[in-house]
């Protein structure tokens, strides 16, 4: 049995993610105490709860069902931790999004995409989320398309070898 808090807040490794991650295992009320850290008033704890949360969310996709409005919301906040969005977007690449959130998460992915001050890591995994999306608004391919291109000169390697199998299955 661990102490959820102080082991996120005791180190910030591959090894102390895992271990929380095992930790969860297929506990739905497990994953819920990491939740409330996740979203909670402590700038450290929503860091570093990040990348265990989006790893059990992977490995239990219906854990994460009841807080995708929270984490939806969450991640139109202003002063989010780079770790945050980029644990959030990674998880949304894995998981079924519901309609009533899909144009959100369009909107949010596509800022993301466009902004220069955004980390690689966030825009890759925006790339994916839209082309996630495009299966079920085709609409949106295009421009999918013309962003990647005209970013293409500006962003950095990551983008690119994402961007460039987007384009391919566009």
């Amino acid at each position: 049995m661990i102490k959820l808090k102080s082991k996120i807040l005791s180190g910030h490794n591959k090894a102390t993610c895992d271990e929380i991650v095992h930790w969860i295992g297929t506990n739905q009320a497990r994953f819920d105490e990491l939740m409330r850290h996740f979203i909670s008033g402590d700038k450290l704890l929503r860091q570093r709860a990040g990348w265990p949360l989006s790893y059990s969310a992977i490995a239990n996709p219906g854990f994460i069902k009841k807080h995708l409005g929270i984490l939806i919301a969450n991640l139109k906040k202003k002063d989010l931790h780079d770790a945050e969005k980029r644990n959030t977007i990674r998880l949304l690449q894995e998981v079924h999004i519901p309609e009533k959130f899909q144009g959100d998460v369009m909107n949010i992915c596509f800022d993301f995409i466009i902004s220069p001050e955004e980390k690689p890591a966030i825009k890759a995994f925006s790339l994916t989320v839209l082309e996630n999306l495009s299966t079920i608004y085709p609409d949106i391919k295009a421009e999918l398309k013309t962003i990647i291109e005209d970013r293409w000169e500006f962003e950095t390697a990551a983008f690119r070898a994402r961007g460039r199998k987007i384009l391919k299955k566009l």
